[in-house]
């Protein structure tokens, strides 16, 4: 399994970053985990990337796992209608 370390502060001038860092995990044909504990802030454009990212691996029948989701990307989820497509559900 690969892991990837999410950035604290995913504003919207972070979105590119993370487009970025999350592109080479797209082939990975394991499943990858994100850590996502530290996520403090978050802007729309960078919850796209991270939608794109679970939904591009999905649709390839790739796996992607969030760990240990911070309060401010759970709140988020929740409050767009995502928490279900991050794997958020409980």
């Amino acid at each position: 399994m690969s892991a990837i370390v999410l950035e604290p502060d995913l504003g919207i001038e972070a979105a590119p970053r993370l487009h970025a860092q999350l592109a080479p995990a797209l082939s990975v044909k394991k499943q990858v985990a994100l850590d996502a504990a530290a996520v403090s802030r978050l802007h729309g454009a960078s919850m796209q990337v991270l939608v794109a990212f679970v939904r591009a691996r999905g649709a390839a029948g790739r796996k992607t796992r969030i760990d240990d989701p911070s309060p401010a990307l759970r709140d988020a989820a929740r409050a767009l209608g995502l928490a279900s497509t991050l794997g958020f559900d409980s």
